[in-house]
């Protein structure tokens, strides 16, 4: 472990989800869980078996939607006067040796690596993750 856990010093800054991300998921479980109401409603007035699966498969994004967005809410990135905290991941500013940023099939992410090969990648998921880029280049 790191010195961070010890003395993180003042709270600088704090990078949790993005709204997009947010709103998007909020939305399809609405949904999900209209047309879940709507399949029920028809599988009681009709009494076909298909409609009874539909509605179990409108459940199942809904549930998977609510805890994805609930598992989401956690990945928080806080940046300290004396270093950077993601998740079981925590450094202290002269542990970090190189922050890249990787580009996948759909967004980017940043890479932050240590002195003695530990990493940890950062979603673009994260509200604010080109500030987090410029805070983590400037410090190290």
């Amino acid at each position: 472990m790191s010195e961070l856990l010890n003395d993180p010093g003042r709270l600088v800054a704090t990078h949790r989800l993005a709204p997009a991300f947010m709103q998007r998921a909020v939305f399809v479980a609405l949904l999900s869980f209209v047309f879940f109401l709507a399949t029920m409603a028809i599988f009681y007035l009709r009494q076909n078996f298909i409609y009874f699966l539909l509605s179990t498969s409108f459940l199942l994004v809904y549930l998977a939607t609510i805890f994805s967005w609930l598992a989401q809410r956690k990945n928080v990135v806080r940046i300290f006067e004396n270093g950077i905290e993601y998740r079981k991941f925590s450094a202290v500013w002269s542990e970090l040796s190189s922050v890249e940023r990787v580009a996948t099939k759909i967004a980017f992410q940043l890479v932050v690596k240590t002195k003695t090969g530990r990493q940890v990648t950062i979603p673009s998921t994260i509200h604010g993750i080109d500030e987090i880029e410029r805070s983590l280049k400037a410090r190290i």
